[in-house]
Order: C-alpha cells, then structure tokens, then sequence
C-alpha cells in the first residue's frame, strides 16, 4: 500500500504521533473533518472536470459548424475640411475622373502625334 509515496510504516509513524498530539477524544473528529474536506475537494475536482468536457464539447461544436463571413461596410469618418472647400462625394469624384479620362482620349497628346 503506498499512498502519496508513503508506505504502511510511515503511515502507522504518522497515527501514533498524532494520536500522542491530538488525543483520542479528538483524533475521530479531525478524520472526520480530513474525510469531509477530501470529500469536498473530490466534488469540486469532478465539477472541474465535468465543466472542462462540456467547454471542449462546445468548442468542437464550433470548430466543425460552416463558417458564415458578413461583410460589414465601415461607417464613414469625417475628416474636418479646409475652409473654402465644398465636399465631394465619391460620385462627384466618379464623375470627375471619367470626364478627365475623356478628355484624354479625346486629345491625344501632342508629344505622341509628333513621333
């Protein structure tokens, strides 16, 4: 019989010494409280354990089930604007660009026709 590395004379050793520290009249009652705080740790240790399984249930659950991806579009920050600068709108900026672009096309450049 060895418990936590200590065998039967070391546990007789143990009784004698706390039945001369302790008493008789008193030896029982701290078993007793020894029996209970075991009791109570095994019970919270079951708990634990018990606890830890349904969390490593949860998470395969979670591992396992299709991903959904939402794209979310970010709200638009305010930049503070110059004084004298009316804001653009990314239509306006849209519209600008495809106007440049015409242009562009429109009148080749003069370096170009001149090779």
């Amino acid at each position: 019989m060895n418990i936590f590395g200590i065998g039967l004379p070391e546990m007789a050793l143990i009784l004698v010494v706390a039945l001369l520290v302790f008493g008789p009249k008193k030896l029982p009652e701290i078993g007793r409280s020894l029996a209970q705080a075991l009791g109570s740790f095994k019970k919270a240790q079951q708990e634990f354990e018990t606890e830890f399984k349904k969390e490593a249930e949860d998470l395969k659950k979670s591992m396992n089930a299709p991903m959904k991806a939402e794209i979310e579009r970010p709200e638009p920050k305010a930049l503070p604007q110059p004084e004298g600068e009316t804001e653009t709108t990314t239509e306006d900026a849209a519209a600008d660009e495809t106007e440049t672009v015409a242009a562009d096309v429109a009148a080749p450049d003069a370096s170009a026709t001149s090779s």
